[in-house]
């Protein structure tokens, strides 16, 4: 085990070797978001978390006086998305995916209630977006909630081919600090007048 020591002091511990992450990150999605979103909290660039998934506990077992086990639960709500949090300001929500298919995204990854609560992001003024992981080409993409909720809508296909995400989405910078730096799309794609306000400025 390594750590990773970020500049304003804040360890995080990492496992395994560059090798390790390498040979099986196709199932690292998550895991990449996590370290970029600590990083980012680390150096105050950002404050985004994962959300938790909400559980009915119903059975608790209680081996000894001092320990707990739950040994039955189920998911009390549907979950909306994985992230949400706040950065330069703004409210910012997104949902990730990845997928093994090497030709099509399927749209059943997406459901209902994830489609209408990012249109009630970008209805209040938050950022929207998706994370779209294929694994068969280690290339992440950040696509505009908007447009690929639009795309879903009006479409008569069961999936959005590999090459919609070439055309529309954003290829992610996969790196060391952080793993995934999509902040930098949220730049370019969120925040142009403030880019070209600072570019006039100096």
């Amino acid at each position: 085990m390594s750590t990773i020591k970020y500049p304003n002091g804040t360890k995080h511990a990492q496992m395994g070797s560059t090798s390790d992450y390498h040979s099986g990150r196709g199932m690292r999605l998550e895991n990449d978001l996590n370290d970029s979103n600590a990083y980012y909290r680390a150096v105050d660039r950002a404050l985004i978390y994962k959300k938790p998934t909400p559980i009915q506990v119903v059975r608790v077992d209680y081996p000894s006086r001092n320990r707990a086990k739950i040994v039955e639960a189920y998911y009390r709500t549907p979950s909306t998305t994985d992230y949400n949090g706040v950065y330069r300001g703004r409210y910012i929500d997104f949902e990730a995916k990845e997928t093994q298919n090497k030709k099509n995204f399927p749209l059943f990854m997406v459901h209902p209630h994830q489609i209408e609560h990012l249109k009630k992001v970008h209805f209040h003024g938050g950022i929207g977006f998706f994370l779209i992981r294929f694994t068969a080409y280690d290339c992440t993409y950040l696509v505009d909630s908007e447009i690929l909720i639009h795309e879903i809508e009006t479409m008569d296909r069961r999936s959005i081919p590999y090459t919609w995400f070439e055309q529309y989405g954003h290829p992610i910078h996969e790196g060391y600090q952080p793993r995934l730096d999509y902040l930098s799309i949220v730049d370019a794609l969120y925040f142009k007048e403030e880019r070209h306000y600072e570019k006039t400025q100096k």
